[in-house]
Order: structure tokens, then C-alpha cells, then sequence
């Protein structure tokens, strides 16, 4: 992936130092075996599964493990300044047409646990956006797992992680987000997983309209970086995360959509490039 000579966002902020404090305890038996198949689903709002609450005379813009950051990190914080910055470039255009206006969110970087405005989250729960302060929230660690735990290794694997989380921003900015999040009060669980996993695909299909008008507009792909990311999609899918945690499937507790419907949806996007056809909402899926 062609990254490097790119436009370094200005909305980084870097907390992985800031002395949030310990991590978050979580405890052992079934609670531990929830963070676990949580670890690698890209998330929307986390304050579903949230581990803490918010106190009120707490800062929803402070985080952090206190502890050194790791200097090989660097580069991975420039990339994702990097990719930020595409993302900055690519959706005005798509969405004035629309009537709205593109608000640039923050990325927060961080270390072991971080406080949001959705509340205190453990590294554990994976990358996540919060509508409350139209952040992104990522341990930078989390590519880690992705390569040496679920054999999706690669940058472009790295910026569809990041376009994702974007992905769930413009939800909010349309308008998308609170009207799920209504909906979901009112149905039962099942019903609720599903409007979930409806809303992780159209970020997915975001995430691919990002990369083919990014692809359009300044060349960033090269030879395989598309598989990459397709390898991404289907490393986080619900089927392949239950099967390798549970050794079975149960369609019914997906939140986030098998690991054909990420990939269909993220080609989706790639392919055709349009608001309108990430509507998951009013498609056969």
C-alpha cells in the first residue's frame, strides 16, 4: 500500500502515555470469556459491552496505561495519522451532496485502557467509536493480534480497521446511529443483534467506498492489498470468531455479520461506491 508519502492528519491524539491508570480488571470465568470473543470484532458503540462507567467529574478526553510507549510503534501511528487524513479527504464530497456536513472525528490513540465518553474500555473490546465524542478509539497493539492471532497481517489489512471505525462516524453524522440504537430498545435480543449486524455491514461497505475512491483519487493500492483487506473482513467475522473460540457457530448471537457478508459488503463498496448501495438496511443482505 502506497501510504507513505501521504497527508498526516492533525486529529490524532496520543494518549498512550496520558496515566489513565491500571487496566481495567475484568475477572475470570464466563466475563473473561466475553472480552475474549470480543477482542477482534470491530465495534461500534462500546458502551454495550462496557467494562467501567464515567463518573461525573471524570474527563471523557483523558486515557491511557501511564506506562512507555513503545518506539516501534511510531511508524504504525504515522500510518494511521495517514489513513485518517484519507478518510478527511474522501467523505465531504459524498456526503454535501447529501446535506451534510463532513465533521472530522478525533482518533484516539491508547494503551491497555482508555476512558470515553461511552465509558472506561479495555483494550480487550478492540477498536471502537463513540458517537458521545465522535472519537475513534485504538490500541495500536490490536494489529498485532490481527497478524499473529487471525493470520490477517498487511497495511491495507490495517487501514480497513481504521476506515471501518470511520465508517461508523458518518452512521452518526447521517444519522444512522440513533435511529438503530431506538430500534434496538424496542425489539428483543435477537432482534437487536440483527439491526447490530446490519450496521457493521454498512460500515464494512464504507470502509470499501473509502478505499475505492481513495484508489481513484491517489493511486494507494498496490498488487494484493485488496486480498488484504478482503482477509481482514473475514478474520473478524462472527462465524469464524465463534467457531475458534466456541468450536461451533450460533447464527443468532451474530452482531457483526458472518465473514462472507464483511467481505461481500466491503467489495461492495469498493465496487460501486455509493451511499446507496450500502443501504443494508433495505437489502437482502
Amino acid at each position: 500500500m502506497r501510504w507513505q508519502g501521504g497527508r498526516r492528519s492533525s486529529n490524532i491524539e496520543d494518549r498512550r502515555a496520558s496515566g489513565f491508570g491500571r487496566p481495567l480488571a475484568v475477572g475470570g470465568g464466563a466475563a473473561s470469556l466475553v472480552v475474549a470473543l470480543l477482542v477482534m470484532l470491530l465495534g461500534g458503540d462500546p458502551s454495550d459491552v462496557q467494562i467501567g462507567s464515567r463518573s461525573q467529574d471524570q474527563d471523557p478526553a483523558t486515557g491511557g496505561s501511564g506506562g512507555p510507549v513503545d518506539p516501534q510503534q511510531e511508524e504504525m501511528k504515522d500510518f494511521v495519522s495517514v489513513i485518517l487524513a484519507d478518510t478527511e479527504d474522501t467523505w465531504p464530497a459524498l456526503l454535501e451532496p447529501m446535506g451534510v456536513r463532513y465533521v472530522q472525528p478525533r482518533l484516539v490513540l491508547f494503551s491497555d485502557a482508555v476512558q470515553s465518553a461511552c465509558g472506561a474500555q479495555e483494550s480487550a473490546v478492540g477498536p471502537f467509536y463513540c458517537p458521545g465524542d465522535q472519537r475513534v478509539y485504538l490500541d495500536l497493539n490490536f494489529f498485532n493480534e490481527l497478524e499473529s492471532r487471525f493470520g490477517a497481517p498487511g497495511d491495507f489489512g490495517r487501514a480497513y480497521v481504521v476506515a471501518h471505525e470511520v465508517g461508523h462516524h458518518v452512521q452518526n453524522l447521517l444519522g444512522v446511529s440513533e435511529k438503530v440504537q431506538s430500534m434496538r430498545r424496542r425489539t428483543s435480543e435477537e432482534q437487536a443483534n440483527q439491526l447490530s449486524v446490519l450496521t457493521e455491514l454498512q460500515a464494512d461497505c464504507f470502509a470499501g467506498i473509502w478505499a475505492g475512491r481513495a484508489q481513484k483519487a491517489r493511486n494507494i493500492l498496490e498488487q494484493g492489498d485488496i486480498e488484504e483487506g478482503l482477509g481482514a473482513a473475514s478474520a473478524v467475522g462472527d462465524d469464524t470468531l465463534q467457531k475458534r473460540a466456541r468450536g461451533r457457530v450460533v447464527p443468532e448471537s451474530f452482531t457483526h455479520g458472518s465473514s462472507a457478508q464483511r467481505m461481500t459488503w466491503f467489495k461492495r463498496g469498493l465496487e460501486q461506491g455509493t451511499l446507496e448501495a450500502c443501504d443494508t438496511f433495505n437489502s437482502g443482505r
